[in-house]
C-alpha cells in the first residue's frame, strides 16, 4: 500500500517571514503528490504579547524591510504606526483553527489572507471586527464562525496547536515538516523557496513510492 506523504506547516499569520514565504507555502499546499496540514504555532499570543513601543516599532521596521527584500512581498508601514496597541498574535490564530473546524478547506486560504490584511493592507487582525471582510466568498457561516471566534473553545483549540508545535519541536517561524509512516524530517527551518521545495519534495516522494512498490516505507530508505 502506498504511503501518502503529509507536509505539516507550521507558522504565524503574524510572522513576517511566514507572510515572506506565503506564495511558497500556497505552492506546497497545491501539490497533489503530498498531503497538507497547518499548525499555528503562537508567535506572540496572550501573556506573550508585547506592547508595540518604540523599541519593538524599530526592530520590527527593520526586521519587515529586510524579508520585503528577500521575498519580495509587500508591506505597509501603517500597522507601525499604532498608537497604544499590543503585538498579540492569539487572534488570528483563534480565526485559522475555528475556520479549520467549520471548512477544514479555507484553512490556509484564511491564513493567507490575515496574513495580507495585516502586511500588505495594514488591518488591525487582533481585533474580532476585522475578520467578517477576511471571509468574504468563502463558504461558511459568518454568524457561527464569529460566535466561535471569541468563544474560550476557539481560545483552547489554538493554545492546542501552539502545544502541538512545541510538540514537534519546533521553535521558530515557519517550519516545514515532512511526515512518512508515522516518522518526522525536517524540510526547512525558516525561509525557504519554491526550487527548494520543489527539489527536496521530488526526492522524498520519489523515495516513497519506490519503497512503496517493494512492499515496504522507511525515513531511512529514504522515502
Amino acid at each position: 500500500m502506498s504511503v501518502r506523504p503529509e507536509v505539516i506547516y507550521v507558522g504565524d499569520p503574524m510572522c513576517s517571514w511566514c507572510w515572506g514565504m506565503a506564495p511558497v507555502v500556497e505552492y506546497i499546499a497545491n501539490r497533489p503528490d503530498v498531503d497538507f496540514r497547518v499548525v499555528v504555532g503562537g508567535l506572540r499570543p496572550g501573556p506573550a504579547a508585547q506592547p508595540l513601543d518604540a523599541d519593538l516599532r524599530g526592530f520590527l521596521a527593520h526586521h519587515w524591510e529586510k524579508v520585503a527584500e528577500a521575498t519580495g512581498q509587500p508591506f505597509n508601514p501603517v500597522a507601525l504606526k499604532r498608537e497604544n496597541w499590543t503585538y498579540d498574535t492569539e487572534m488570528p490564530a483563534r480565526a485559522v483553527v475555528v475556520m479549520r473546524q467549520l471548512q477544514p478547506q479555507h484553512g490556509l486560504t484564511l491564513f493567507t489572507r490575515i496574513q495580507r490584511a495585516f502586511y500588505a493592507d495594514g488591518v488591525d487582525v487582533t481585533e474580532p471586527a476585522s475578520y467578517p471582510a477576511l471571509l468574504d466568498g468563502l463558504d461558511v457561516d459568518t454568524g457561527e464562525f464569529m460566535r466561535l471566534l471569541v468563544s474560550e473553545e476557539a481560545r483552547t483549540q489554538a493554545w492546542s496547536d501552539f502545544a502541538e508545535a512545541r510538540e514537534l519541536g519546533v521553535m521558530g517561524f515557519p517550519t516545514v515538516l515532512l511526515r512518512i509512516d508515522g516518522k518526522l524530517q525536517v524540510l526547512s527551518r525558516g525561509y525557504a523557496g519554491i526550487d527548494y521545495f520543489d527539489s527536496v519534495l521530488a526526492h522524498w516522494v520519489e523515495g516513497v513510492q519506490a519503497a512503496s512498490a517493494n512492499g515496504a516505507c522507511s525515513l531511512d530508505a529514504p522515502c
